[in-house]
């Protein structure tokens, strides 16, 4: 994707199969991918480089505006499912240069503005087109990863490095999992205990289905705290839940308590159990007004609750658009600083490594097992516990590892990315949309900065993992649960099958496995962390780097292969 001159191929026109070679002027077509319209004689009006005169390409997957004049051509291109909004400028009266067209907001982070000239109806016939095709779920149509999906088509390649990379089963196993204290349940297996949850469920061992029905009349739509993540050695446990529904009556539950009891029990190491609330708490008192609530210490034994402080979706959101403000299409060099802090992205992402890192402390330090929970657990406790899992366990700062970890605690636990994301819904004002899965990435990238041997994979990974976000290209991030994408997985492709196949791009060359083998405690101090700007500002191109990191990293992965070989080679010789 791209919103600047180039001569290439957008990264995210890449695929795992089915590209098709075509003399088309819009490039290379996917596979499913046709060409719905081309607009000559449109006005590209680059904030940057200014008008430029050219032709406009609408695909079923992309929206692309090819320059006319100098060369290279300059070429901006992205997804249409990427698009957030699309707005007419200007009436039949409108007579200034230029003041007739089209702004498309982006949910990357950028804006196109094209200018069509007024006779013809060339600028309705876009506009409905767009309304169509970026926004299918709203007018009867269907998300384009199921038209670049053909029956069969898929490899064996694709199977076991895509939608088949995970099992909850194989990756329970991995961590311990069932032993003496904890046991696997399938009262979820038809999805009826509790819609949002997998369907192989993690429970202490001495608790029956009958209690955990019991349990789950107490939870905020029955997500009972479940387990996530067994520290391998002292065998403290991280488990994940909702809010308890305590109301303003002050109710408790004896099932609940006996429940907790038993995961506290579950660790040989400590009776005592932590127990996290993710948010602020004066909003967790709010909630019990709502029916909600939070834990109290009287009626729960050997138990603390600590309140984590991370604002609501509503915050995050807000905080998001005065990022998108400053850094495009303009950025205000004199007060990048007081405008950066104003804001408080970076307190927010702050926040939730600090929390992170407070989980990671209890665990291993102090041998502590530790719920955690929001208001229904699918937000703010997806990013504290995978964030506190990547600290603690090397195998999830691994490519592969990585994606079991998304596909475990964000697709499997029921964050809900049809909602927060929107994909292919012309709602763009939903107050259920929240940049919640893009700021996990960016705490992640935080803490790769700080430990860069640490982590298999690069930068170039994590920002493909946030454009597919919004592509539609494959299946892995649409609708909101488990259950619903079941579907999905017959129909569609899996990123993880295009990230195994473009695996070359995505490694770090300085990564060392032995020598980070171990526990990770970022420091979350403000002067530590950084503002990512090879994803919030790359679309301006005073911004960019002048040497691209991407070639640099590739280059240098391919000297350490050729010297990993030389070295082998010599080893031989000497036997």
């Amino acid at each position: 994707m791209s919103s600047g001159k180039t001569k290439q191929t957008s990264p995210l026109a890449k695929t795992s199969s089915g590209e098709k070679p075509t003399t088309e002027p819009c490039g290379r077509l996917l596979a499913g991918e046709t060409i719905e319209e081309t607009a000559p004689n449109v006005v590209f009006l680059c904030p940057f480089n200014g008008p430029l005169a050219g032709t406009l390409f609408v695909t079923t997957y992309k929206i692309m505006f090819v320059s006319s004049e100098g060369e290279p051509r300059a070429v901006y291109v992205a997804p249409l499912g990427a698009i957030h909004s699309v707005e007419k400028v200007g009436g039949a009266s409108s007579r200034g240069e230029h003041s007739y067209g089209l702004e498309m907001q982006f949910k990357d982070i950028r804006t196109f503005r094209m200018a069509f000239r007024q006779e013809g109806r060339t600028r309705r016939t876009i506009y409905d087109l767009l309304q169509k095709l970026a926004f299918p779920l709203s007018s009867g149509g269907q998300i384009f990863a199921f038209n670049h999906y053909s029956k069969g088509s898929l490899t064996k390649h694709d199977a076991e490095h895509g939608w088949g990379i995970f099992s909850m089963i194989k990756e329970l196993r991995r961590i311990g999992v069932p032993n003496e204290g904890w046991r696997l349940s399938s009262i979820n297996e038809e999805y009826q205990f509790c819609p949002t949850y997998p369907a192989v469920l993690t429970v202490p061992a001495a608790v029956t289905d009958v209690q955990l029905e019991a349990v789950a009349s107490f939870r905020s739509r029955a997500r009972i705290p479940v387990l996530s993540w067994l520290h391998p050695e002292n065998h403290s446990s991280l488990t994940r839940g909702s809010q308890p529904l305590v109301g303003k009556l002050g109710k408790h539950s004896r099932d609940d308590e006996a429940y907790l009891e038993e995961i506290s029990k579950s660790n040989p190491n400590s009776q005592k159990l932590v127990i996290m609330d993710a948010r602020p708490k004066l909003n967790a008192i709010a909630n019990k007004a709502m029916g909600g609530g939070y834990e109290d210490e009287e009626h729960y034994t050997h138990m603390e609750l600590l309140f984590l402080d991370i604002g609501n979706i509503h915050v995050m959101r807000e905080s998001l658009r005065k990022l998108r403000e400053m850094c495009f299409p303009t950025i205000d060099d004199a007060h990048w600083m007081s405008n950066l802090e104003n804001t408080h992205w970076l307190d927010h992402v702050k926040l939730v490594l600090a929390a992170a890192n407070r989980v990671v402390d209890l665990m291993d330090r102090c041998r502590v097992s530790v719920v955690v929970h929001c208001s229904d657990g699918w937000d703010r406790t997806s990013q504290v516990c995978s964030l506190a899992m990547m600290l603690m366990d090397p195998y999830y700062r691994t490519i592969r590892g990585f994606a079991v970890l998304v596909e475990k605690e964000w697709l499997a636990f029921g964050h809900k990315f049809q909602q927060r994301v929107g994909q292919g819904d012309k709602h763009c004002a939903d107050e259920q949309r929240a940049p919640i899965f893009v700021q996990f990435i960016d705490a992640v990238w935080q803490v790769t900065r700080q430990f860069p041997c640490a982590f298999e994979f690069n930068e170039a990974f994590l920002l493909a993992i946030l454009d597919h976000l919004y592509s539609c290209l494959f299946g892995t991030f649409l609708c909101n649960t488990e259950r619903e994408r079941k579907a999905v997985k017959d129909a569609t492709k899996s990123l993880w099958a295009f990230i195994a196949e473009h695996r070359d791009e995505f490694v770090n060359p300085l990564f060392s496995e032995y020598l980070h083998n171990h526990v990770l405690c970022p420091i979350v101090s403000i002067r530590r962390l950084q503002l990512w700007v090879a994803y919030y500002a790359r679309w301006n191109p005073r911004m960019r780097p002048q040497e691209n990191e991407r070639d640099r990293t590739t280059e240098l992965y391919k000297l350490c292969q050729r010297l990993q070989s030389q070295c082998a080679e010599m080893e031989q010789k000497l036997k």
